[in-house]
């Protein structure tokens, strides 16, 4: 299963719209997962033009983004990987494990800081930001291959 991940993407408030270099992505992925700040639900109807879409409520995301189906953490089974979705991680090691302790990948987003890390053996995974970068050299979103209960990941910059 191929997933595109993305988080802070805060169109409508920093970006006017998704780069044209994610939509090439967008169009091969079978499952679209958002780990908050979207800000505008209108950016989810367009993204589950692609794929499926799962996304987690960020601090910044309006109710239309709630309405759209937006929770404060989203868990799946993908292929036998179990998978927490959440805006904000939190910075203290150990946080993300003692709050899903059955998880085998957090996703999540807040900080614009693309990492792909494992504590306490939990893949940690945050995508960056597709449309607003901050201090980081370049924007980027994640790629997630996930096959018999194996994750391949990786950070895509812009």
């Amino acid at each position: 299963m191929r997933i595109v991940v993305l988080a802070d993407t805060h169109i409508g408030d920093h970006a006017r719209a998704l780069p044209a270099g994610l939509l090439r992505a967008l169009r091969r992925a079978e499952l679209i997962l958002h780990a908050g700040d979207v800000t505008d639900a209108r950016v989810l109807a367009e993204l589950a033009a692609f794929a499926p879409v799962r996304v987690a409520l960020g601090n910044n995301d309006r109710p239309s983004v709630r309405r759209w189906g937006a929770r404060e953490e989203v868990r799946l089974d993908l292929d036998g990987v179990r998978v927490a979705i959440v805006h904000d991680a939190g910075p203290r090691p150990g946080r993300a494990r003692r709050r899903f302790p059955n998880a085998d990948l957090v996703v999540f987003g807040h900080s614009h800081i693309p990492s792909d890390t494992i504590e306490d053996g939990l893949r940690l995974f945050n995508p960056g930001s597709p449309t607003w970068k901050r201090r980081e050299p370049l924007p980027t979103y994640g790629i997630l291959e996930v096959s018999g209960g194996r994750v391949r990941s990786r950070i895509v910059a812009l």
